[in-house]
């Protein structure tokens, strides 16, 4: 091993020892997600309130991102991470008394999800903006491949063991185990330094001590509004989440009234989920996708919403049929999400990268709120397959069309060398080959 080699691999010792730290923390945060799903649906069996509780976890993304990356690329992002967890920590302190008490309420579990969600931001977005100075770059596509697979083998693992731990132990007891989780993702922090990126002066803030947020905050959204092709994959994402996310929102209704299941059921539903995921992973990491990755991604898009519209079809009476549809989405998942993630981490300038991704989150995620809202009350009046027929219909038809899009075929051109990407011309706008910048995150949050 030369000495280029191994100065890489130390790079990466201190990653890897807090991506393992976020592994246990997640595992935790998913038997906890589990749990309190269920326990709204044993006790309401309301598609409205499923939904609620959807909309609770994504209002804070969609109204606070933009902010929450303009404070990331302010702040030490190291503090951020340790605050933000230690908020969700105590957060989920405080339900676990309410439920040893017997006195949680509904509107409790709303409020957690809401702290979760507002501190997860916070984490995720610091997370998100320093692994490019963390990992070396040709390593980007790996974890980003490490990040699907894990997702998958926890899809696979909380659902089943939540559905247990409900079993043996009270809704205070499974909170516990979160917190005890928890801890294995703030303690690497104190003592792993996360780098912090340098900042660059901007024509808009040259001269001045240090910019205002507002000046922080508006740069972000310019950046993220140069470019004609990454706004149409915004408006295609933001379209999919409208339609999408409130089906698998609100799966555990189609297990209970469409499929006549119960806790188990449900687990192997979300299981085959991610078996699907951990083998799409698998095989992206080996076969890389297409060259052109946004064809990779675009596929993943199409395969998804059959896979969905697929689920929708089942009989009450084939659960089987609907267990393999689940897994040829997740399958179909990492192929459309995966490629979206290396891409833009390699690509955006350090800095900025708080900034553009919770921006991106939020543009892209603004239309789940208003589909979950419209969503619980026509799940309750026409039926919950309503809504996996239309949100896998809709995907299909937008994955398609994006095939005959040249902004968007030709994202990927022209990237520059130097890490960042270079303004788009006027030209670029009426179809030719664009920048290569990808949106962040996910096509859609399933």
């Amino acid at each position: 091993m030369n000495a280029t080699s191994q100065d890489q691999h130390r790079s990466m010792v201190p990653f890897f020892v807090i991506w393992t730290g976020q592994a246990f923390s997640l595992l935790g945060s998913q038997l906890v997600q589990f749990a309190l799903i269920w326990w709204l649906t044993e006790s309401t069996g309301s598609a409205t309130v499923l939904a609620t509780a959807s909309l609770v976890g994504l209002l804070p993304q969609v109204v606070f991102g933009p902010l929450v990356g303009t404070l990331v690329d302010r702040w030490n992002r190291r503090v951020t991470m340790i605050v933000a967890d230690s908020i969700i920590a105590l957060a989920i302190v405080g339900l676990a008394a309410l439920f040893w008490m017997d006195a949680a309420q509904i509107w409790h579990v709303y409020l957690l999800m809401f702290i979760r969600a507002t501190a997860g931001g916070f984490h995720w977005s610091a997370m998100s903006a320093s692994i490019s100075l963390m990992v070396p770059k040709e390593h980007l596509s790996r974890v980003q491949g490490l990040n699907q697979t894990l997702q998958g083998l926890l899809n696979i693992a909380s659902a089943p063991l939540g559905a247990l731990l409900l079993g043996i132990l009270p809704m205070q007891g499974v909170l516990a185990i979160d917190v005890g989780t928890a801890m294995f993702a703030i303690l690497p922090l104190f003592f792993i330094p996360v780098p912090q990126p340098q900042r660059r002066e901007t024509p808009e803030t040259a001269g001045s001590a240090k910019p205002s947020v507002w000046q922080d905050l508006s740069e972000g959204l310019r950046y993220v509004r140069s470019w004609p092709g990454l706004l149409i994959i915004l408006l295609m994402a933001t379209v999919i989440n409208l339609v999408l996310s409130p089906a698998f929102s609100l799966l555990p209704i189609l297990v209970t009234n469409h499929f006549g299941g119960a806790a188990l059921q449900l687990g192997w539903l979300e299981s085959a989920f991610g078996i699907g995921v951990v083998l799409g992973g698998l095989a992206l990491s080996v076969w890389g996708g297409f060259r052109r990755q946004i064809l990779t991604s675009l596929m993943g898009v199409v395969g998804a919403g059959l896979g969905v519209t697929l689920l929708g079809l089942t009989p009450g009476t084939a659960l089987g049929l609907a267990v393999g549809a689940m897994l040829f989405v997740g399958l179909m998942m990492p192929l459309a999400n995966g490629p979206l993630h290396a891409v833009v981490q390699a690509a955006v300038v350090p800095e900025m990268q708080g900034r553009v991704f919770a921006s991106m989150g939020s543009l892209s995620g603004a239309m789940s709120p208003l589909g979950l809202s419209i969503a619980g009350p026509v799940a309750d009046a026409l039926g919950v397959r309503t809504w996996f027929l239309v949100g896998g219909g809709v995907t299909v038809i937008m994955g398609l069309v994006s095939f005959f899009i040249p902004a968007v075929i030709h994202i990927e051109d022209n990237r520059s060398d130097a890490g960042a990407i270079k303004p788009v011309s006027p030209e670029t706008a009426s179809g030719q080959p664009a920048p290569r910048k990808e949106v962040e995150g996910e096509w859609t949050r399933a």
